[in-house]
């Protein structure tokens, strides 16, 4: 169980969204600290009992959180926070500790938060590059098994362009204009799916990269994307999203 948690964030409005957050899927849980740099940081936890859980944004105001795990040795499972960092996103959301993109959403802190405690041993975290070796690369989903007919069929991936979710039912939407239905949830599809080929737009859709024709600036700084051969489909990214959505198309 996660009992105590520590988070590190150096903008109060984030800091503020995840206390409301821990507190409304975790509203036994102790924050033990909110801190702001590195520096007090490093402090902090050389001075006090280690907590369940460290949610620790990647930028802070004195350089990126890295630097703590080079200073300082975290005996506690830990997840990352950013805005835009994709670089961080490869690097370390492919493992059983997550890694959030903000705004952080509730569904997601919760899946993070049991993907945490599922963990059980103790991880190595003395240093950066105990870190990037607990990292392992991810073997993706490349097909589904689906009931048919008397028996069974697979359907690729690769012939997928894009999820979508509606009344807790899961399709998968392929070229050929045809539609299965899943027992996966978006939540298990995004965990599934390789991020440099699937974008997980909003809570409806995740949608294949070569499956976007084209996007629109939309109402409030929303992103609107056309799906290629399905113009009747409307696809819109949140304001918060919007530049998450053109780094991972541009890298």
């Amino acid at each position: 169980m996660i009992d105590t948690i520590l988070i590190v964030e150096d903008e109060k409005p984030n800091a503020d969204r995840l206390r409301r957050l821990i507190k409304a899927i975790r509203p036994k849980a102790e924050i033990v600290a909110v801190l702001e740099s590195i520096t007090e940081t490093v402090e902090w936890l050389g001075q006090h009992p280690h907590p369940d859980l460290v949610m620790i944004d990647v930028r802070l105001s004195d350089g990126l959180s890295f630097e703590i795990f080079e200073k300082v040795r975290v005996e506690c499972p830990v997840i990352f926070t950013t805005a835009y960092d994709e670089y961080a996103v490869r690097a370390f959301k492919y493992n059983s500790i997550d890694y959030l993109l903000k705004p952080v959403e509730q569904d997601e802190l919760e899946n993070a938060f049991a993907e945490a405690e599922k963990l059980t041993r103790r991880v190595d975290f003395s240093s950066l590059e105990g870190l990037l070796n607990f990292v392992q690369p991810k073997e993706f989903r490349s097909r589904f098994l689906l009931p048919f007919k008397d028996g069974y069929k697979t359907v690729l991936v690769s012939d997928v362009i894009y999820f979508h979710s509606e009344f807790k039912i899961t399709r998968a939407c392929l070229a050929d204009g045809s539609e299965e239905v899943l027992v996966q949830t978006m939540e298990e599809l995004e965990q599934q799916l390789n991020p440099k080929e699937f974008f997980r737009a909003n809570r409806q859709f995740i949608i294949h990269i070569d499956a976007i024709a084209r996007i629109h600036h939309h109402f409030n700084g929303k992103l609107k994307i056309d799906i290629r051969n399905h113009p009747e489909v409307e696809v819109l990214v949140s304001r918060e999203k919007a530049n998450v959505l053109k780094a991972w198309l541009d890298y």
